[in-house]
């Protein structure tokens, strides 16, 4: 989806925040933040809520208004099947992708075509159009699609858990911001990643044994390859079986727990996050390379990160004490 980073540029400049300009119909692109906050030419910042432990913004799109779940971990922009009708022609028909659980079946592709605003040429957009009422069922939301990789890589994102905020600045080809006027706080701490494909790669440790793990916005829990050896599956401690819902729709029961002793470096460390055991060897094989484990949701909850998909880097902003 090469031309997913300008449909957010023209999101920048549509945003609802401009709520003294009339901006004629025709005009208006097929995709739009619908609580957006205008920052600069560059930037906005995006409130979003968070529904079972997912990133979940509102957003306007091809006459529809919804939710759509923030996704590191999937390759495209999707759209979902029970809300919007693939297009006539498919890129493929039938095509496969896969998720973190297993593989997703039926996935048809769609072309979104875009307007010309301010001198910024739109040709199309690719959307990927997969049924996702199973997780709309699960989270009992109305849910538009998923916003992934594509989407996102060509801006640099900073996700606050801490003020449930988004916000998205422009970079350029070598990942400096467009704007110096982005964020009020300071950057205190960064790490570089591996970039896999769309897959964020990060190298840290649990207790002194150096393991590998996957970035993902969307993962409701942190996941641990269970063929790890009893070095490392030592600091995790079980609690409970659960039920999950893979990519597919599809469910299975994992071992549950908290893992202990995480991090990056001596600088960047983690309190016990919420912990699954399952089997990423489907994963492994999909991406060719081998992650010993997944974070998602527990670790952006404990750390206000910033990606920089270009620059191949995360970094840090400090969380405010809170007295009590």
């Amino acid at each position: 989806m090469h031309q997913s980073i300008k449909i957010l540029i023209v999101l920048l400049i549509s945003s609802r925040l401009f709520a003294n300009e009339i901006i004629p119909a025709k005009d208006i692109p097929p995709m739009y933040f619908t609580k957006a906050e205008f920052v600069n030419a560059s930037t906005t910042r995006i409130p979003f809520k968070i529904i079972d432990q997912l990133i979940v913004v509102e957003v306007g799109i091809l006459d529809k208004e919804g939710n759509f779940i923030i996704d590191t971990g999937s390759e495209s922009l999707i759209l979902n099947s029970v809300h919007f009708k693939p297009s006539r022609k498919y890129g493929d028909d039938g095509k496969q992708k896969s998720g973190i659980h297993t593989d997703i079946e039926g996935v048809k592709e769609k072309h979104l075509n875009l307007l010309s605003i301010n001198d910024i040429n739109l040709k199309k957009l690719s959307a990927d159009v997969i049924d996702l009422s199973h997780i709309e069922k699960t989270k009992k939301i109305k849910l538009l699609g998923i916003i992934g990789y594509s989407v996102l890589k060509d801006f640099e994102i900073f996700i606050d858990m801490h003020l449930n905020q988004l916000t998205l600045t422009k970079v350029d080809k070598n990942g400096d911001k467009l704007s110096d006027k982005v964020y009020a706080e300071t950057i205190h701490d960064s790490v570089d990643f591996q970039l896999k494909k769309h897959t964020i790669i990060l190298d840290a440790y649990i207790g002194d044994k150096k393991v590998k793990f996957g970035l993902d916005t969307a993962a409701e829990y942190n996941q641990l390859n269970k063929k790890l050896g009893s070095k490392i599956l030592d600091y995790f401690y079980p609690s409970k079986e659960l039920k999950l819902t893979g990519a597919s729709g599809k469910k299975k029961n994992v071992l549950a727990g908290k893992l202990y002793r995480v991090k990056l470096n001596d600088s960047i460390y983690f309190g016990p996050m919420k912990t699954v055991l399952t089997n990423l060897r489907k994963m492994n094989a999909v991406f060719g390379t081998k992650l010993d484990g997944i974070l998602g949701f527990e670790f952006f909850a404990q750390k206000r990160t910033i990606i920089n998909y270009r620059k191949k880097k995360l970094y840090f902003i400090k969380s405010p004490i809170i007295k009590y």
